[in-house]
């Protein structure tokens, strides 16, 4: 038995929510770690895999210190220890600089009668150093930074918190991220979740949601 998903009417949305790393601001801890380990590429990622793990580095995002990480993982790996700290010392090397087709996406939207947000997994120790580069940021109505709130996504307290926060109608509300689990996530609690490839797509994606105009051909 096939079945349409319903699709809002044009116009109908009028709050977009953006994730912020790797759909507006790129983040990578190899930008950083190709500096240190140089061409030795499988060193570097057994160190991303084995030290400073994603796992490791989320629960910065969820609201641990980073001293606290960083005594953690020199526990576990003594011998990487300047390398350890260094994710913290030059994580501004991480972030080199904005994912410019989406930064023109949301300039679009900003022209618009919509509210914009954001919802990043994001540590608290380190956002204001993207606050500080990114003048885009000063755009959103709002932010909420996982590592202040002490939950991330896909977690759905999360989303919760956003909607209540700004009083938000999800079935008006889109949320856009690079990670499908996040998106998954959002849907559940009632948003319109557009997967983030690039920049052109989520044009397309917009386009169909009515959000933004056609293209004229």
């Amino acid at each position: 038995m096939s079945h349409r998903i319903a699709r809002p009417s044009p116009r109908c949305i009028d709050t977009i929510i953006f994730d912020l790393g790797n759909v507006l601001i790129r983040w990578d801890p190899r930008h950083l770690f190709r500096k240190i380990f140089g061409s030795d590429e499988v060193a570097m990622e057994h160190f991303l895999s084995v030290v400073c793990t994603p796992e490791w580095n989320e629960e910065q995002d969820r609201g641990r210190l980073w001293k606290d990480a960083i005594a953690e993982a020199v526990a576990r790996h003594p011998e990487h220890e300047s390398n350890i700290n260094a994710y913290f010392d030059r994580w501004s090397e991480m972030i080199p600089g904005e994912v410019e087709g989406t930064v023109k996406v949301l300039a679009q939207l900003r022209d618009l009668d919509l509210r914009l947000l954001a919802l990043t997994n994001w540590s608290a120790e380190t956002f204001h150093i993207a606050e500080a580069r990114f003048p885009f940021l000063n755009w959103f109505e709002g932010i909420v930074v996982s590592g202040r709130e002490r939950v991330i996504k896909p977690d759905p307290a999360i989303f919760k918190l956003i909607i209540d926060r700004y009083h938000l109608s999800p079935e008006k509300t889109v949320f856009i991220d690079d990670n499908v689990r996040n998106v998954d996530a959002a849907e559940r609690e009632g948003l319109h979740g557009i997967h983030f490839q690039n920049a052109d797509e989520l044009v397309a994606r917009l386009q169909e949601l009515g959000v933004l105009p056609p293209d004229r051909g």
